[in-house]
């Protein structure tokens, strides 16, 4: 890793570019970045359960759909734009008041919220509230029933086998509105081959390279590189 890396990921606050002649100051970084990650989890299945005695959703309906949509990734965002753990879109969550999607409580709140209109334009059929929320509300009505579409018959069959199963989502880590956060897997394993790659570089050129380092290490505290991507397993 060279010097010349630096133009490719932009620049630093002065008042934290000031700092890095301090030999100490990678390390530091290291630290905070697994302390944050730690205090700012919430517990996942405590929010599922507020949700479906707020909105009358069955919990396990809640989290079989969170588990399809986004595997309970707080960050995930689809291709077309689908935001958080229950994947709203723009719309749907300005709709439903929800104005951080990539809050876990916001978002599963607003996500229960659908999920509770829908079951009660569709007289509490799952099925067909479950086609809504993956195919929309008109495409249900315009079939009369689950649309022909291999998607949203997958997207049903998923949901409804996951129901069946005790799942737990677990904790997630605080996320900022540009859907980004902090790792909570405590893995800076990457970080550490960083430093390894600027104790190489040589006392004469320490200085710049701890530049570099920094900015990366800073980069991944504020989550800009782990912006997650829908799983459907």
């Amino acid at each position: 890793m060279s010097v010349s890396s630096i133009s490719s990921y932009g620049t630093i606050p002065t008042n934290q570019a000031s700092q890095v002649s301090d030999s100490g100051v990678f390390a530091s970084v290291l630290s905070n970045t697994g302390s944050s990650a730690d205090s700012s989890e919430v517990d996942l299945d405590s929010i599922f359960e507020a949700a479906s005695e707020q909105y009358q959703v069955p919990v396990n309906l809640l989290k079989a759909v969170a588990k399809a949509e986004s595997n309970f990734q707080a960050d995930a965002t689809s291709s077309c734009g689908a935001m958080g753990i229950m994947q709203l879109m723009p719309g749907t969550a300005k709709s439903l008041g929800v104005s951080d999607p990539y809050d876990p409580e916001q978002n599963i709140m607003g996500g229960a919220k659908y999920l509770s209109q829908l079951l009660s334009s569709y007289d509490g059929d799952t099925e067909l509230a479950v086609a809504a929320y993956n195919a929309g509300p008109g495409n249900v009505n315009e079939y009369g029933g689950i649309p022909p579409f291999q998607e949203t018959e997958n997207y049903v069959a998923k949901v409804m086998s996951y129901c069946g199963t005790d799942l737990s989502a677990g904790s997630a880590a605080s996320v900022s509105s540009s859907g980004s956060s902090v790792s909570s897997s405590g893995d800076d394993s990457y970080l550490q081959n960083i430093l390894s790659e600027v104790t190489e570089g040589g006392s004469e050129d320490l200085s710049s390279m701890l530049l570099l380092a920094q900015m990366i290490a800073l980069e991944h505290h504020n989550g800009e590189n782990s912006i997650g991507s829908v799983s459907t397993d």
